[in-house]
């Protein structure tokens, strides 16, 4: 298998390019809409909820973490999962900033 070359990329591409890895899988989605439509951090609901198993969940949460979406705070014996505000609203101004530099010279 081949080396995807990073390097040759500027920091704003390889960025996307791993925010958009990060948020490619559906149940991702699924978590972030669910977290954050709630009023405050989630701990166990989630799993109720998308309907898949703990272990699977606990991966993508770990994933919305590497990109800094999510946030953790232990509580006990549980973590309690909120959306990071600053991060997300980072991603929404990069991800303006791809989408509308397009040129729309294509009919």
């Amino acid at each position: 298998m081949g080396v995807t070359k990073t390097q040759i990329f500027n920091t704003k591409q390889n960025e996307l390019a791993i925010i958009f890895k990060v948020l490619s899988n559906p149940a991702r989605i699924a978590i972030l809409q669910y977290i954050s439509q709630q009023d405050s951090c989630i701990c166990n609901d989630i799993v109720d909820e998308i309907g898949l198993a703990q272990p699977t969940i606990s991966q993508h949460l770990k994933e919305l973490k590497s990109i800094h979406l999510i946030k953790g705070e232990i509580e006990g014996k549980k973590v309690c999962y909120c959306i990071n505000l600053d991060k997300w609203a980072e991603i929404q101004n990069l991800c303006n900033a791809f989408f509308n530099t397009t040129k729309n010279n294509c009919y």
